[in-house]
């Protein structure tokens, strides 16, 4: 095909290498990817660091002795760098949910939570697009939205990547915020069932608009990144016509991957971006 499709690792490549670790990362560029989707928050002494969940995660998670978490950790903002350095996540806790999602996951011990700089000098060619992860539902759990916003476009300023980033939430709020602080900057619109169901408390209270796509288009764009299984065919085509990008997450099946890709989207976030890659080149 003559079309460029956008093949994002997810999380680096968390069907295959441990999530959201340098290591991982850097496995998923040895098989050719190129582009990564991933999460920050905000240590305790203000670090920007690469993790998905606001509190750390039993099913990634060991302590200092090799143990796993009892339960779910303390929060990320709750602990110093030096202190998240304690806790190893190589590794799925076997007989997991994760783990049973991700049997093909390969260990590496020892991997830790690593700065979000760490990760952009690291991998100087790659393209991110990095989810700043705050809740206004749980508004204790993380730091603001502005705040770990400008704490991010700090650590993309001093690695010099911002022309090779692409900033994006469920909490509307952040992109606002860059919008305005940072307008060369470019962000993408996450949606899934629920934050388009309580948009009024996602996307702070804005609801009832023609369609997502309408909505992601109204606040300038360029991209759009839906939840695949909620997305249709009809959807593509209008966020297309609205000159929108559209990258939805997260596709692991090959044959979704080949349908969304006829329906026209221009880009995939996977788990399994070395699929992705093979579907996207065959077509």
């Amino acid at each position: 095909m003559t079309r460029h499709i956008d093949i994002q690792g997810h999380r680096g490549a968390r069907g295959l290498f441990p999530e959201n670790t340098l290591e991982g990362f850097l496995a998923a560029a040895a098989l050719g990817v190129t582009a990564f989707e991933l999460d920050v928050g905000l240590t305790a002494d203000g670090v920007v660091v690469v993790s998905h969940d606001p509190a750390l995660n039993p099913d990634l998670t060991r302590g200092a002795s090799g143990a796993w978490l009892d339960g779910p950790g303390p929060l990320i903002r709750s602990l110093t760098r030096a202190e998240l350095r304690a806790f190893d996540v190589g590794r799925l806790r076997p007989g997991s949910g994760t783990a049973v999602r991700f049997p093909d996951q390969a260990p590496i011990d020892g991997a830790r939570i690593p700065e979000l700089a760490a990760v952009l000098d690291a991998l100087p060619d790659a393209r991110f697009t990095i989810e700043v992860k705050t809740d206004p539902g749980h508004p204790d759990w993380t730091a603001p939205p502005e705040v770990l916003a400008d704490a991010t476009l700090a650590v993309i300023d001093r690695a010099g990547a911002a022309a090779r980033v692409i900033l994006e939430s469920f909490d509307w709020r952040m992109q606002r915020h860059v919008r305005h602080m940072r307008p060369e900057i470019r962000l993408a619109w996450l949606t899934c069932a629920e934050t388009v169901r309580e948009s009024a408390l996602w996307w702070d209270g804005i609801a009832d608009a023609a369609s997502v796509p309408d909505c992601a288009a109204a606040e300038g764009g360029p991209v759009w990144a839906p939840d695949h299984t909620d997305l249709t065919e009809a959807q593509v085509g209008r966020a297309r016509a609205l000159g929108l990008f559209v990258l939805p997450w997260t596709v692991n099946d090959p044959a979704d991957m080949r349908r969304l890709i006829g329906w026209g989207v221009d880009g995939l976030i996977s788990d399994r971006p070395d699929l992705a890659l093979s579907v996207a080149s065959g077509l």
